[in-house]
């Protein structure tokens, strides 16, 4: 029973952790220059090609296992057309748009942003009741501290710049190139795109509590999640890089990073992140995201060459 009680936060440590590697990989692919649109539409359409038969074989070994317990409704339109949705929310906008103010800012910054997915989460969870709020108990309280310095280190590290930190490997595996160095107000749009995303994020993970309940196979869930999100993303990457030229995946970080973030980013991500928000709410696994800044604070250093600030 103790086991049980501790799995959940070990979860969420591994959480944070894939998040890590996927802002780094993420990163030093969009600076050798593959197209994110065609990126996220690989990312998913991977995950798809991964997800889809591990669902169906979980599903009928669920099915040969237990005769007794209650089967999961069947896929409705209505719950097709709800998953369809939610896919467009938590992968096609989200994803490609995370992305795009990726390239435009920093690991750093990335993982940094994902420090406001705790104040859109536990907003959100107020607002649909999912999360009380006592703000004369010191739970209540500490949870509105939380909120507020949260909010404040990601504004913190995104926009002030104080004293540099030599980085931690002098010749980094993937190192940044100059010309990829935004400008001022790149960066500016970048995070603020950065911290919208996170709060798109942190809505789809609200929503999966309620998804759940009413479709209880989380597999199949964010299989399907996948696949729409992956023909979603095809339409979008279509419309705007048209040179197929440019689709092309070579041995390189490119691909590196497609497989990573469809394996582990997309794939064992969205089922873990949904698994630890039925098991202790869409809150508990939004706190832990500072974890990931201080991850990537390091890893971005040592593989990507970024100089550590006292800021961003």
């Amino acid at each position: 029973m103790a086991d049980r009680s501790k799995k959940p936060y070990v979860v969420a440590v591994a959480i944070q952790a894939i998040y890590t590697g996927l802002f780094v990989v993420s990163k030093a692919a969009f600076d050798s220059g593959i197209n994110t649109y065609v990126f996220i539409f690989y990312r998913l359409a991977a995950a798809t090609a991964l997800l889809i038969p591990i669902a169906l074989i979980d599903s009928t070994c669920r099915r040969s296992r237990s005769t007794t317990a209650t089967p999961a409704p069947a896929l409705s339109c209505r719950l097709l057309f709800k998953l369809f949705l939610y896919a467009l929310l938590g992968n096609t906008f989200t994803l490609n748009m995370y992305n795009v103010s990726l390239k435009q800012t920093s690991a750093t910054v990335g993982s940094a942003a994902t420090n406001s997915m705790p104040v859109a989460t536990f907003l959100l969870a107020v607002l649909l009741r999912m999360e009380a709020v006592k703000l004369r108990s010191r739970s209540g309280l500490g949870k509105l501290a939380g909120v507020v310095l949260c909010l404040a280190g990601v504004l913190v590290i995104a926009f002030y710049t104080g004293p540099s930190i030599r980085p931690l490997a002098h010749n980094p595996v993937f190192a940044q190139k100059p010309n990829n160095v935004s400008s001022g107000a790149e960066w500016i749009k970048g995070t603020f795109l950065l911290i919208l995303a996170c709060a798109t994020w942190s809505l789809w993970i609200v929503l999966q509590v309620p998804l759940l309940k009413e479709y209880p196979k989380k597999l199949m869930a964010t299989a399907l999640q996948c696949l729409f999100g992956a023909l979603q993303s095809f339409v979008v990457a279509v419309v705007v890089e048209r040179d197929f030229t440019k689709w092309k995946l070579g041995l390189d970080i490119g691909l590196l990073a497609v497989l990573y973030s469809a394996f582990l980013g997309t794939g064992a991500l969205m089922y873990l992140q949904a698994w630890c928000a039925e098991m202790r709410g869409p809150v508990f696994v939004a706190m832990w995201s500072p974890l990931a800044l201080i991850f990537t604070i390091l890893c971005s250093s040592f593989f990507l060459g970024e100089a550590v600030h006292f800021g961003r």
